[in-house]
């Protein structure tokens, strides 16, 4: 397919922080792709190279924040020609593309959810998307209803399931006067302990436990914006570490 025009819609939502969610290339040297990098959206379009170096057409944006909360995201990709418009949940972003061209050269299959390995470095690095879409829209075509009633050929789509699992985790939320207290563990050599978090606020306590029998303590807290591990050891000379990432 060779566009002067396109228009892409979906929505997401995914508890991963990378995946490919969309991409097509061309053997001409085009490609499209959009996909999640560090929970942030990620547009690479390239409408054309010249093989002098010349032109380079390799165009790239990113967009968003924290897109890994397991809540739906919508995207919607206007192109004319070298303008595009990217929209991440109402949020419009405009840019132009690189280079000179402004045709979108695509002769290979498209491919939404993941990218086939193509023997070029870019393919084998990226991630699938681990997560659920719906309402994707490819230029007037609905592919979410076409990939369910088996319209699409040909199509090499994996175990698809056409229904979203919700995860089994269940969030706690803390309004600053509020804490959880647990029971300890007495006469255990080991201390461990995991969880996730999310915030906006640059300072607060995420964990403190004392020791049993005084023999010190642990504190894990947020201190702008940075996470810091705090142990006392009563009974050693150095008894203070702390670590900060």
């Amino acid at each position: 397919m060779k566009t002067l025009k396109d228009v892409i819609s979906l929505k997401f939502k995914t508890s991963e922080s990378e995946g490919v969610i969309f991409h097509g290339e061309g053997q001409q040297g085009d490609y499209i792709t959009l996909e999640l990098k560090k929970a942030k959206l990620v547009l690479n379009l390239n409408l054309g190279s010249n093989q002098l170096g010349s032109i380079f057409g390799h165009t790239s944006v990113m967009t968003g924040s924290l897109l890994d909360d397991h809540h739906w995201h919508s995207i919607i990709i206007e192109r004319h020609g070298r303008n595009i418009n990217l929209t991440l949940d109402r949020h419009m972003q405009h840019f132009r593309t690189n280079g000179e061209f402004d045709y979108l050269d695509l002769d290979y299959e498209i491919t939404f959810g993941g990218m086939p390995f193509s023997g070029k470095p870019s393919s084998n690095s990226r991630k699938n998307f681990k997560g659920c879409m719906e309402s994707i829209n490819y230029n007037g075509n609905n592919i979410t209803d076409l990939a369910k009633r088996k319209k699409l050929e040909p199509s090499n789509v994996g175990n698809l399931s056409f229904s979203c699992v919700e995860p089994h985790t269940v969030p706690v939320f803390f309004n600053a006067t509020s804490y959880l207290e647990v029971p300890g563990r007495p006469s255990q050599d080991l201390f461990s302990v995991s969880f996730l978090f999310r915030t906006w606020n640059p300072n607060g306590l995420l964990l403190f436990s004392n020791f049993a029998d005084d023999l010190g303590k642990v504190e894990i807290d947020i201190n702008e914006g940075k996470v810091s591990v705090h142990i006392n050891i009563t009974q050693v000379k150095k008894n203070r570490i702390d670590i900060s990432s």
